[in-house]
């Protein structure tokens, strides 16, 4: 077993190769989700993608989330942001509700005492660590240009929002930056922010 880095992608040799990315495109993460039918987890993993994708998602966050974070009935998913971020409360679209429905089903079976929303097989809360292998198992799975790790998750949900032409600020509250300077990078290189000029 060799030891991943953070970051990384497969090169030709098999070996992982450092890579500079750090964020995952949306068809990407759609592959990666994609990923998740047929394995062990399908139903958690899949929300849990699928969330952290939406959500802009620290995995810190995501282990951390609460069942009384998720209300189904009004559509919101209340955010606990972590690292001194704001905290928000964002609303759930249909397929996200699917997933989340499916899992709480699947989770109600394990009859658990415990508040956590992601639970592990231990019927533990979901770990970290846990996390970070089913990123690179999935990415292995889906055949992606690199190892992705958690945190690129949160980085495609910054990317994608602005490809949608989601200002600096609006992204900003969404992902709970209490600084500008930390969201700024996903607009800056976005190209239809100036599709409005010369025209």
């Amino acid at each position: 077993m060799i030891n991943t880095p953070k970051r990384g992608k497969l090169g030709r040799s098999g070996r992982v190769e450092v890579s500079e990315r750090k964020h995952l495109t949306s068809r990407e993460v759609e592959r990666l989700i994609e990923a998740t039918k047929g394995g062990r987890n399908e139903i958690r993993d899949r929300c849990l993608l699928l969330l952290m994708f939406r959500h802009g998602l620290r995995v810190s966050e995501a282990c951390g989330m609460k069942l009384d974070q998720v209300d189904t009935e009004s559509r919101v998913l209340h955010v606990a942001r972590l690292k001194g971020g704001l905290s928000t409360t964002h609303p759930l679209r249909g397929d996200e509700l699917r997933a989340i429905s499916a899992w709480l089903k699947e989770r109600a079976r394990m009859k658990l005492a415990g508040k956590a929303f992601f639970v592990s097989e231990q019927r533990k809360p979901l770990h970290r660590s846990t996390v970070n292998l089913l990123m690179e198992t999935y990415s292995k799975a889906a055949s992606l240009p690199l190892l992705a790790h958690p945190q690129m998750l949160r980085h495609a949900c910054g990317f994608a929002l602005a490809d949608q032409g989601a200002d600096t600020r609006l992204i900003q509250d969404y992902l709970g930056h209490r600084n500008i300077q930390h969201t700024v990078k996903y607009t800056a290189t976005n190209p239809t922010r100036f599709e409005k000029l010369w025209r």
